[in-house]
């Protein structure tokens, strides 16, 4: 099973609709909640190059945020 990460934010709508997306296909995955927390926040922009959430990779691969996930998902990639 492939690893997934997620950086996200409790108030994100786009973190909540990439983990419901994720956990409707039944694939576990390791959420790490920046907020308030300065160093995660600093190791996702430095992962990814980017500030926003949600930041996702899938086996230390970076794929993007929300709508990344939904267009791997739609050419099958998370199946």
């Amino acid at each position: 099973m492939a690893k997934i990460e997620i950086y996200t934010k409790l108030t994100c709508p786009y973190c909540h609709r990439a983990k419901a997306l994720l956990t409707d296909k039944h694939l576990p995955f390791q959420e790490i909640t920046i907020d308030g927390n300065v160093n995660m926040r600093e190791e996702m922009i430095n992962r990814s190059g980017r500030a926003t959430v949600p930041q996702i990779f899938i086996d230390n691969e970076y794929v993007g945020g929300c709508d990344d996930l939904y267009r791997l998902d739609a050419c099958g990639g998370l199946d």
